[in-house]
């Protein structure tokens, strides 16, 4: 990481870090689905320790569920000191929810994601129990707002 990318006490800028992530998950997201692919959602964003000015930074993207349209990404942030070999670590982890999109920018079927992995599984049924939370929180939200006149 740059000066350009750090704060004045020598830390990156979460959002600098935010890009890279964004960055990858639509790369991973296109690779997987061979089509465009547009952000929705960043969730769980964990900065686990802090990014500094001259760390060597890795973004690792796995995809870890899919939907008809859309495409779960888990990123994974890395640092090291290159001067230091054994200062690999983690340091921010996050899910992107991604949505394939055709040439007219509607949303495109995604191929099915089948896990195979214990660790691939587990992911899995982490992302479809939190989707299935989320629909459930804003199919209830609506309802309230719309006993409210908002709606």
């Amino acid at each position: 990481m740059e000066p350009e990318h750090a704060n004045l006490y020598g830390s990156v800028h979460g959002g600098e870090i935010m890009r890279m992530m964004d960055t990858t998950a639509g790369c991973t997201a296109i690779k997987y689905s061979k089509t465009p692919c547009v952000t929705a959602r960043a969730d769980e964003l964990q900065f686990i320790k802090p990014v500094h000015l001259g760390d060597f930074v890795t973004c690792s993207g796995t995809i870890v569920y899919t939907g008809t349209t859309s495409i779960e990404v888990r990123i994974t942030v890395d640092t090291e000191d290159l001067r230091d070999s054994q200062s690999k670590s983690r340091a921010i982890e996050a899910f992107f929810t991604l949505v394939a999109i055709d040439k007219n920018g509607k949303p495109a079927p995604v191929p099915p994601f089948v896990p195979e992995t214990d660790r691939e599984k587990e992911l899995y049924e982490y992302v479809k129990t939190r989707r299935e939370f989320d629909r459930e929180r804003r199919e209830a939200a609506k309802r309230i707002a719309a006993q409210k006149g908002h709606i």
